[in-house]
C-alpha cells in the first residue's frame, strides 16, 4: 500500500530501523515516533515500518502511517533481515528514507537505484559494545564504514559522533549533527512511586539496559560503598542471565533494587521526577534520550565522564570516571543543599534551551526541504 502525499505535497518521507510506534520499547522508537508527528503536522506524508510481530496492527498512528513489515526468527540475524526487508519495500514509494541504525548499510543502496535520498543515523559506536564478539564488532565497525558510502546523509546525534567519524575516516562532508529531544516535565502524580513503596527524594534512579559500557557495576559499588540512607531503584532487565548481570546481582546490599523493565513511561516519568538522583553510565552513545529524559525532569544527574554526556549535559551535573568518585559525588550531594537545587534547575533548563521536540522537529524539516530542493533540481541522481 503506497503512501499518499499530503495535499500540500511537500514530500514522502519514510523512517526505517525501529520496532514501530506507537513508542513502547525505547529511545529509537520515541524518537520515531515524536519525529513522524511532529513532520505530519508540517504537511509531510510520512510512514514508519513496523515490525509485524510487535507491533498492535492498525493503519495510522496520529495521521503517521504505519507498514508492517514480517520477519523469522533467525536469532542474531532477525534485525539485519528486519531492515533489509523494509529498506526493499520502502525503494521507491519515498523521497527521503531514514534509517536508524546501519547493522544493513550495504542494503541502502536499494532506494538509492531508484532516485531515493538515503539517510543513516548511525545511533553512536555500537561496534564497541562489550557484548559482542570479535566477528560482530569486525561485522558493525565494517558497516560504519559503509554507511559512509551507502548515505546520502549521515545524521549524527551528537557532536563527538561526527568528531569520532571525522578522526576515523577524514571529513565527512555528508554529515549533519541533530540530537534527539525530551519532554519537559513541571509535575508528576506522585502515585506511581508510593506503589513502588518509595517516597519524594527517598531514592537514586538508573534506567538503562544492563550493559557493560552502561557502568552499572561501578555505580552498584560506589553505592554500596557510600553512606546514604537511600535506596538505588535500578530499572532494567536482569531476566536474561548473561555474565554481567549475574556481576551485578552478585553485589548484595539491602538499598539496592533490581526492579526488572518498565515500559509505562507515565511510571518512568514519576520515577524519574521524584528521585533525589539520576545515575548516568551510558558511554558509547551520543546524545543518550535516557539522560536527555532525566535532564527534562530536573533530575540531579551522576554522569559517566565522557565526551557525549559532556556534551549533552554540559556543567548542570555531577561526573565520575570511576566508583570511588561516584560514591564521593553521592555524599558530597546529599549535604550539597543550595548546589544541588541549582543543578537540578540548570538540567531542566539546558533541556528547554537545547533539546525541545519542535526545535528538533525544526531542523529536520529544514533538511527535508533543502534535500528535496536538491533532488529536484539538475544534479539529482544516487
Amino acid at each position: 500500500m503506497k503512501p499518499t502525499e499530503d495535499q500540500s505535497g511537500i514530500c514522502r518521507f519514510a523512517i526505517l530501523g525501529t520496532r514501530g510506534i506507537p513508542a513502547q520499547y525505547g529511545g529509537f522508537e520515541t524518537f520515531a515516533e515524536k519525529l513522524s508527528i511532529g513532520l505530519r503536522q508540517r504537511g509531510v506524508a510520512v510512514t514508519v515500518f513496523c515490525e509485524a510481530q510487535q507491533s498492535v496492527a492498525r493503519n495510522s498512528f496520529n495521521g503517521v502511517h504505519l507498514r508492517y513489515v514480517a520477519v523469522p526468527p533467525l536469532g542474531p540475524l532477525k534485525t539485519i533481515l528486519y531492515d533489509v526487508l523494509c529498506l526493499w519495500s520502502a525503494r521507491k514509494d519515498f523521497d527521503v528514507v531514514y534509517m536508524l541504525g546501519y547493522g544493513a548499510a550495504p542494503f541502502c543502496l536499494i532506494p538509492r537505484f531508484y532516485k531515493t535520498s538515503v539517510w543513516i543515523n548511525p545511533d553512536g559506536l555500537e561496534w564497541t559494545r562489550a557484548k559482542w564478539g570479535i566477528v560482530a564488532r569486525m561485522y558493525l565497525r565494517l558497516m560504519e564504514w559503509m554507511c559512509l558510502w551507502t548515505s546520502n546523509r549521515i545524521i549524527a546525534d551528537a557532536d563527538a559522533i561526527a568528531a569520532s567519524l571525522k578522526q576515523r575516516y577524514g571529513t565527512v562532508s555528508h554529515a549533519t549533527v541533530i540530537p534527539y529531544g525530551c519532554e519537559i516535565i513541571q509535575e508528576s502524580a506522585i502515585d506511581p512511586v508510593l506503589e513502588w513503596g518509595l517516597t519524594h527524594n527517598g531514592y537514586y534512579l538508573v534506567v538503562c539496559r544492563l550493559e557493560p559500557e552502561n557502568h552499572i557495576l561501578e555505580m552498584l559499588q560506589a553505592f554500596q560503598a557510600s553512606k546514604s540512607k537511600k535506596c538505588l531503584i535500578v530499572v532494567g532487565n536482569h531476566a536474561i542471565q548473561t555474565q554481567y548481570v549475574r556481576q551485578l546481582l552478585a553485589v548484595k546490599d539491602t538499598r539496592i533494587r533490581l526492579v526488572g523493565p518498565q515500559y509505562d513511561q507515565a511510571k518512568l516519568s514519576a520515577l524519574r521526577f521524584h528521585s533525589f538522583g539520576y545515575f548516568h553510565g551510558h558511554s558509547v552513545g551520543g546524545t543518550n534520550p535516557s539522560l536527555l529524559e532525566a535532564m527534562g525532569c530536573g533530575n540531579l544527574i551522576f554522569a559517566h565522564d565522557n565526551p557525549f554526556n559532556r556534551e549533552t549535559l554540559g556543567q548542570c551535573g555531577l561526573f565520575f570516571a570511576n566508583s570511588r568518585e561516584l560514591t564521593e559525588a553521592i555524599e558530597h550531594a546529599e549535604c550539597g543543599g543550595d548546589e544541588v537545587s541549582e543543578l537540578r534547575h540548570a538540567a531542566k533548563v539546558r533541556a528547554e534551551t537545547h533539546y525541545q521536540w519542535a526545535d528538533i522537529v525544526s531542523r529536520y524539516w529544514t533538511l527535508l526541504q533543502d534535500t528535496i530542493s536538491f533532488q529536484k533540481g539538475p544534479h539529482r541522481g544516487p
